[in-house]
């Protein structure tokens, strides 16, 4: 697995799934878009969150769905996903944006400017290496501005609890802010079966 030669440990996205997962990921959200399905509600949200023209970064942007959806409404956009293929795909579906691979937990974006918002959507969190969970967010943080914000989403019963992402929140430095339980802003309650996270600095 050459993808992950030099990590320290082996995101789950690899290790959990087989070497044909990435294209079978790239074919089926071709097929949805092909389709007419609306994969764009991550998109409406940030775009409303940002300001016009924001530095957005989408961490673990996957095939470039979401970040590809924020460059067509006037964002600029640098997506990273630790995947070669979904990069590539990302490249060849939403020209426009910077896509680029690196592993989250060692993210590195100098000399660029700090982003006004970054973005984990599609579960990303679920699929870092286990125990990494801190030291993603904590470098996906320290790429904002000041007061820039980190918009994390992701399932109940896959690898986190939402007791368990918190902690893993307080140890990067950052707090929950709001939370949601969808991208659409329906209201949290404990028995939510997925969980829109808005952080900031501590």
């Amino acid at each position: 697995m050459a993808s992950v030669q030099g990590m320290t440990s082996t995101p789950r996205w690899f290790s959990e799934n087989d070497e044909n997962h990435s294209q079978w990921y790239i074919d089926r959200f071709r097929e949805m878009a092909a389709q007419g399905a609306d994969l764009a509600g991550e998109a409406r949200l940030i775009d409303a969150m940002a300001p016009r023209g924001a530095h957005v970064l989408d961490a673990g942007c996957g095939p470039g769905r979401l970040g590809g959806e924020l460059h067509q409404r006037g964002h600029r956009v640098v997506g990273v996903d630790v995947d070669p293929a979904l990069i590539a795909a990302a490249g060849e579906d939403h020209p426009g944006p910077e896509w680029l691979v690196q592993n989250l937990a060692e993210l590195d974006l100098a000399p660029r400017e700090p982003f006004d918002l970054a973005v984990m959507a599609g579960n990303v969190i679920c699929f870092v290496a286990p125990g990494t969970e801190p030291e993603v967010l904590a470098a996906v943080a320290r790429h904002l501005t000041p007061d820039g914000v980190l918009v994390v989403g992701f399932g109940m019963g896959r690898t986190l609890t939402v007791d368990e992402f918190d902690a893993h929140v307080a140890a990067a430095g950052l707090r929950v802010e709001q939370r949601f339980a969808t991208w659409d802003l329906k209201p949290w309650t404990a028995d939510a079966d997925f969980a829109v996270s808005v952080l900031r600095r501590a």
